[in-house]
């Protein structure tokens, strides 16, 4: 059985490739909340989303983020009241949101609805978030502190990143799926998400790196020194790390023993295995639902072989 870390669209296109690969039994998806937040007094959470909304198979391509044949009638209201409407909530995408807040407020617990969702989505795969407790990232920035979605959306990722908090993750535990699926799992996918915004608030958690003990494999976000999407190269240097495949290895050098990085990065493989993580070639660009499987029977293989 194998657990995948997940966060946004690359996580979800990867974990989509293994929930093509591999039986419900034997795939965990464990997505990080690190990015959720309250928004029209609605508890929003978008990496979870995009992990359910594409393994069910209505996720809005075009957008990355949201439901396919979407409508936007509720924000079009909103905005003849002068809502804040920087945070696009489709009429669909509305539903999950309200129908989560009302089942938060009324004691269930993320891990709850999460698996009921999945259910009415008919997501046969156990997508389950990284904790029931509150993790929150927040970029500290030359604007100050500020809190992810704000930095993200609000302002573009515009912000020069000094540092990167996940604010009550000291205090966290596992959620209960996700701590049993650690205990029992042959090997961990760290799914190609921003290793800073996704991956991170992941590991953050009390005892989750503790538990991987080494029997993890990542997939680089970074290709020939940019970031398939997102603010992970921008985030990278500010940060002060030239983004490449080995920053990718040297930032998850002792809790990974494998890394797989596309072709264009070949030539990095032997800096790689320098740390002690085993380097392996693929084409990670996952265009369609073929490559994305290509994908994940290589993650699976190499796991079996490391």
């Amino acid at each position: 059985m194998i657990v995948a870390l997940a966060g946004g669209v690359g996580g979800a296109k990867l974990a989509a490739g293994l929930a093509r690969v591999l039986p419900p039994e034997d795939l965990v998806i464990a997505v990080n909340t690190g990015d959720d937040f309250e928004h029209l007094g609605l508890h929003v959470a978008p990496d979870l989303d995009t992990v359910m909304y594409t393994l069910a198979g209505i996720a809005n391509t075009e957008t990355g983020w949201g439901r396919a044949n979407e409508t936007w009638s509720f924000m079009e209201a909103l905005e003849e009241f002068g809502g804040p409407t920087w945070f696009r909530l489709g009429d669909r995408d509305l539903a999950t949101n309200v129908e989560r807040t009302r089942r938060l407020r009324a004691g269930d617990t993320l891990s709850d609805v999460t698996r009921d969702l999945c259910a009415r989505l008919r997501v046969r795969h156990a997508v389950v978030p990284m904790s029931d407790d509150p993790v929150r990232t927040v970029v500290h920035s030359d604007h100050g502190a500020i809190e992810f979605q704000h930095y993200f959306v609000r302002d573009r990722c515009v912000p020069r990143v000094q540092r990167l908090e996940y604010r009550g993750a000291e205090s966290a535990r596992p959620s209960p799926a996700l701590r049993a699926a650690l205990d029992r799992c042959s090997g961990v996918v760290f799914c190609p998400s921003n290793p800073y915004l996704s991956i991170a608030p992941i590991l953050a958690v009390p005892g989750v790196r503790d538990a991987i003990d080494a029997r993890a494999l990542a997939v680089s976000p970074i290709i020939a020194g940019r970031a398939v999407k997102g603010p992970a190269a921008k985030i990278m240097r500010e940060l002060g790390v030239e983004p490449s495949a080995l920053a990718v290895a040297r930032h998850y050098r002792g809790v990974v023993r494998a890394l797989v990085i596309d072709r264009a990065d070949a030539t990095l493989a032997p800096a790689i295995e320098a740390f002690g993580i085993r380097a392996v070639v693929e084409d990670t660009l996952m265009t369609d639902d073929a490559a994305r499987e290509r994908l994940a029977r290589a993650c699976v293989a190499t796991l079996e072989r490391t």
